[in-house]
């Protein structure tokens, strides 16, 4: 079905560089997995499932040399959305539906209609998700209890205010220790592990210094076992279905566009062949299906890990196979131990995460221009945050749109022509003053057809006989353009005009003919 050439060549010396660069992203994709888990309100058991799951599907079945998947923090306010209203069994059947939707649209070609999501659509929820998964950890840096996770950012945060005398000392040193380590290690050693270090130096000092003073994984949902996850097939209904089939749909089309923006970032890295993005959706799309199963949470491609196992020398989707059973390992052989992380250790990890994932460059440079773009992502920006992923990129998408057609509608020229000599002679019928011509320019279709029709009482008011239509710079005309051009040619013939049609593009004549358009304007009366 797909041509693999990720292979070719292979050999020893690549396996070398593939083992060394998944056992460097399994490092780093340990406490991320278990972070995401816990930001998305579920155990930290079921992150490490799907990076090991989905992670090695996507290397086996994807269309990159050098994609990793896993949880990744675009998801985490829709899973905790859903967890929040529905469950945990019906988070897993929404990305058991999510997977069907990639494996389709791997299908249908959707992977190029990817692209034409605005960027301020994408920009505005990607720093919304941000802002969310930010304060969202602001509760564990502060060592607050009585927390309860709610639905909506104002009822987190007032929440938050309301607790905030529950402050823990230890908690906040704790999560100090761990910014530090952010901050100070990549200066003084870029090569160790960044996150895992961050994550180990807060525990010893947690356990050493003052054991149980904190909360931790294991006080907070009882450990992390050390065995494999078992197969469970949700039990999926009709209702469940009319509930979940939205966000499964708004958790596949942000799971395309960040795999593919990931694949893309992996190609400009790397001077190989490009990723195939059929494939790649197809990929994702099956470990989507397959990770639910066995309780992980949907995936997507990670882009940082992704940029990592490149930058540790990665040649193949071996190193993604091996960062997969390096995850594996670690949960049969280590997992126990993670109980003691601190859930504050934890929170600066995640508010790492989102500074990174921010785009506040971006997102201010296009607030500052005032257009329609800053329209379009101050809305996605808040809707994101105060009410939910799925409507913020819907009505983002729609006010894009209708700032698209505003702009297009626009761009519709018609012009006043001046008849030539030539015109004059070859059509006939009378002298100069019995023809009109008007210059046609720009795109003819559903946002500019209103443009058009009111134009009509000048067309047919002027006296002539004869009306010109030069259709040279016709950039795009579909249906509802069609329908603007017949409405015109049955009022000009009521009123006894005759319509010209001088000089449309070759590749617009084929809607005339399909329409009928043009054998009721006749063949004589078209000047190519």
């Amino acid at each position: 079905m797909f041509k693999d050439n990720r292979y070719l060549n292979y050999d020893a010396a690549g396996f070398r560089k593939d083992l060394i660069a998944g056992i460097t992203v399994g490092i780093v994709a340990i406490p991320l997995g278990m972070a995401f888990a816990i930001a998305s309100g579920v155990k930290p058991e079921y992150g490490l499932y799907t990076t090991i799951i989905a992670g090695l599907l996507v290397a086996l079945l994807g269309g990159s040399r050098f994609q990793i998947a896993g949880p990744t923090g675009a998801f985490i306010p829709i899973l905790l959305a859903i967890v929040l209203q529905y469950g945990y069994e019906d988070l897993l059947i929404a990305g058991f539906l999510a997977g069907i939707f990639l494996v389709i649209m791997s299908f249908i070609g959707i992977s190029s209609l990817i692209h034409f999501v605005p960027r301020s659509v994408t920009i505005g929820f990607t720093t919304g998700i941000a802002v969310i998964i930010f304060t969202g950890q602001l509760g564990n840096f502060f060592g607050l209890t009585g927390l309860d996770k709610k639905e909506f950012f104002h009822e987190n945060m007032i929440d938050l205010i309301k607790q905030f005398y529950t402050v823990n000392m230890f908690s906040i040193f704790i999560a100090l220790i761990g910014l530090a380590v952010i901050f100070i290690l990549p200066k003084i050693a870029p090569r160790i592990p960044l996150l895992l270090v961050a994550l180990l130096i807060p525990t010893i000092i947690s356990v050493l210094l003052f054991p149980g003073k904190v909360e931790t994984i294991g006080t907070a949902f009882g450990g992390i076992p050390n065995t494999l996850p078992g197969f469970h097939f949700p039990q999926i209904t009709f209702t469940k279905l009319l509930n979940l089939w939205q966000p499964a749909l708004i958790i596949a089309s942000l799971g395309a566009i960040e795999s593919l923006l990931s694949a893309v970032v992996a190609d400009s890295m790397r001077d190989v062949e490009k990723h195939d993005s059929k494939r790649e959706l197809f990929g994702q799309g099956i470990a989507n299906i397959i990770t639910p199963l066995f309780g992980g949470i949907p995936a997507t491609g990670a882009i940082a890990r992704t940029a990592t196992n490149i930058r540790s020398g990665a040649i193949s989707p071996v190193s993604g196979v091996v960062q997969s059973l390096f995850v594996l390992a670690f949960l049969l052989l280590f997992a126990p131990y993670a109980s003691y992380i601190p859930l504050a250790a934890m929170a600066p990890i995640l508010m790492f995460v989102a500074w990174n994932m921010s785009a506040r460059k971006v997102f201010v440079h296009i607030l500052t221009i005032r257009t329609g773009d800053s329209i379009v992502l101050l809305t996605t920006f808040l809707l994101t945050i105060f009410v939910n992923l799925t409507v913020a990129v819907q009505v983002g998408i729609i006010i894009a749109a209708i700032s698209f057609l505003r702009k297009m509608s626009g761009k519709l020229a018609l012009k006043d022509g001046k008849l030539s000599e030539v015109e004059i002679t070859k059509i006939g019928l009378g002298d100069s003053t019995s023809i009109k011509k008007y210059n046609i320019d720009g795109p003819l279709f559903f946002g500019t057809a209103k443009v058009f029709e009111d134009k009509y009482p000048k067309f047919l008011s002027t006296g002539a006989k004869i009306i010109i239509l030069d259709m040279e710079h016709l950039s795009v005309i579909d249906a509802t353009g069609e329908g603007a051009l017949s409405a015109l040619l049955d009022d000009a013939r009521k009123v006894g005009i005759k319509v010209i049609i001088k000089r449309l593009p070759k590749d617009k004549l084929s809607l005339f003919k399909k329409s009928g358009l043009y054998d009721r304007i006749g063949k004589e009366n078209f000047f190519m």
